[in-house]
């Protein structure tokens, strides 16, 4: 790996006096880091709270291939910009360096190894952050930025518990070179399973089928060098219809795959990722399709011995599957009793001197919207924790 350049940074804002009830941001990933970085800006001490024994743990355990669809410019955290040395599409290795310095370059107040298990009101329009070791905390405030691939989620397939072949979720997949030789089974079409699909087959398995429930959208990272991100950001402002006429643009180059099992959406990309399921910006795959090298098959239905059984009824027996089914955020006892969650686990309300980021999954760019959540909060925060002391007045 080529040595990143050196940085050239502004100063670092000054250290926040210390205050007996600090802000604390559970989560030291990009969003949680963040937030820390812009409190601290303003003057307000923040206590990064990880429960991993380093910040950025779910970077460091993503697979090897992984790159931002993101550019570089408009992936980086405020006031630390990406080196030019990282290229266009950001490594993870590379994201987890820059994650290691942004941390050191604004001399973060993180504590490893403490896990957070559930967060309630205090007296005092306080808040109480029960965690690990039988600790007792006291915030001021209480950032929640525990991350969108929070909790691996597995389909309840039957059989599965009893299935002879190797299982794993996608979150335990690091590099294709355990798998050399095998048939493997991925499990879901979105990034992560058309990625893994397309290590696999390069890798060196023998054989790779890709199970699809529902086909995505493959479009380019850029067309004629202008990043699918920029035309996600545009689409913002645009109708519907527009939106997703402008995203189809980057779908220029990318074959229409009907004939080998993976049909065009009927629907826009910009409509489906707007209800949750971004485009797959891949030109591999869909070339790997082409020459047969992945195979697209129905959904899993089932496991029945060595056997798995698609919805079509047909059965395949690979020795390893691989399931790309993603996450679901695990926020249901940190904020048991609070009543702030959405039916599908994520948050969808809000409590004075409580705080969430990373919550969503935008179409022009996760790191960017928590960039801009981050200066959001920072300004926020002061604010609002002034406004309930006034109206909260000690006796």
């Amino acid at each position: 790996m080529t040595e990143a350049q050196p940085l050239t940074l502004p100063t670092p804002s000054p250290t926040p006096a210390h205050t007996v009830h600090p802000v604390y941001v559970i989560g030291g990933g990009p969003g949680g880091l963040a937030v820390a970085a812009a409190l601290r800006g303003r003057g307000v001490r923040a206590v990064v709270l990880e429960k991993a024994d380093a910040i950025g743990a779910a970077w460091r355990g993503h697979y090897e291939r992984l790159r931002l669809t993101t550019t570089r410019r408009h992936s980086a955290l405020p006031g630390v910009p990406m080196p030019r040395s990282f290229g266009r599409w950001t490594s993870r290795a590379d994201l987890v360096r820059y994650l290691d310095k942004y941390a050191e370059f604004h001399e973060l107040e993180i504590v490893t190894g403490v896990e957070v298990a559930r967060v309630s009101p205090a007296e005092g329009d306080l808040w109480r952050l029960e965690a690990s070791g039988g600790r007792v905390l006291t915030g001021s405030a209480v950032v929640v930025a525990t991350g969108w691939n929070h909790t691996p989620y597995l389909p309840e397939w039957p059989g599965r518990e009893t299935w002879t072949g190797t299982f794993l979720h996608a979150s335990r997949y690091r590099d294709a070179r355990p798998y050399e030789g095998q048939d493997v089974l991925v499990v879901g079409a979105g990034a992560t399973g058309c990625d893994l699909a397309v290590d696999l087959a390069e890798g060196g398995a023998a054989r790779v089928r890709l199970a699809v429930r529902t086909p995505p959208h493959l479009l380019r990272r850029s067309t004629l060098g202008w990043p699918a991100q920029h035309s996600a950001r545009l689409a913002r402002r645009l109708p519907a219809g527009l939106a997703d006429a402008l995203l189809r643009l980057h779908r220029i180059g990318v074959p229409d795959l009907s004939a080998h099992g993976l049909p065009r959406p009927s629907d826009g990309p910009y409509s489906r990722a707007r209800a949750g399921r971004p485009p797959v910006h891949t030109t591999e795959l869909a070339a790997l399709v082409a020459a047969g090298s992945v195979e697209p098959v129905a959904a899993v239905e089932s496991f029945d011995g060595a056997d798995v059984v698609l919805a079509d009824g047909s059965r395949v027996n690979p020795d390893t599957v691989i399931a790309a089914t993603g996450y679901r955020r695990g926020l249901e006892e940190l904020l048991d009793g609070l009543d702030l969650l959405t039916p599908d686990g994520t948050p969808g309300a809000s409590a004075p001197g409580l705080y969430f980021t990373g919550f969503a999954d935008p179409a022009d760019g996760t790191l960017r919207h928590l960039s801009r959540t981050a200066t959001r909060t920072a300004k926020a925060l002061p604010r609002d924790r002034s406004r309930r002391l006034r109206s909260h007045p000690k006796n």
